[in-house]
């Protein structure tokens, strides 16, 4: 299916002399007499690559048969991430330098998706937010409760990240898995 040059919004996937990309950045400037041209960044999802591209007028792109799959993350060593896809039990792995920035947000068990093309996997994407569990904070100052001075804290996978000076240790919060920023306490 051709994809016309202004379906490419920030996260649409497509196909690129036979590379899948995202696009991560998106920009359209309207030239004169209804010309337009649409500035994007994309990554490779094969090799993480960013590129900045440049598409003119009516050009047409082919969308990316891109299938995304629910999986289970299982464990890591030194060298990969383990997976299995919990439809037909089948283990996968992902080398851990492709994992580093997603590491932070997995913990073993979790549920991720894998991206596949061509019936090869690519890559994992995370849930918008995952909750996680504080491991280490500082306690809260008496009277210094109000939720715009923030502090550290340690979460259960080594995450540091800034939280209000209400949360404790061993609260559970939900954080933000594309900026590590936290986003509440979730109630238990």
């Amino acid at each position: 299916m051709a994809l016309s040059i202004t379906n490419l919004k920030k996260g649409t996937i497509f196909q690129l002399d036979g590379m899948p990309y995202r696009v991560v950045e998106y920009s359209q400037k309207v030239m004169g007499r209804g010309g337009s041209i649409v500035n994007v960044r994309i990554k490779s999802l094969l090799d993480g690559k960013v590129l900045e591209k440049t598409f003119k007028g009516n050009e047409q792109l082919d969308s990316a048969d891109v299938v995304s799959r629910s999986v289970q993350y299982l464990y890591s060593d030194d060298n990969n991430f383990y997976f299995m896809d919990t439809d037909n039990y089948e283990q996968f792995s992902l080398p851990a330098d492709e994992m580093e920035d997603k590491s932070s947000y997995m913990k073993e068990g979790d549920q991720v998706s894998a991206l596949l093309f061509d019936g090869r996997v690519i890559g994992v994407e995370l849930p918008k937010n995952v909750p996680l569990k504080v491991t280490y904070t500082e306690n809260a100052v008496k009277g210094d409760t109000s939720s715009a001075i923030t502090k550290d804290a340690t979460l259960e996978t080594g995450l540091v990240t800034k939280v209000p000076s209400f949360i404790k240790q061993d609260d559970l919060i939900s954080v933000d898995t594309s900026t590590g920023a936290y986003r509440e306490r979730i109630k238990s």
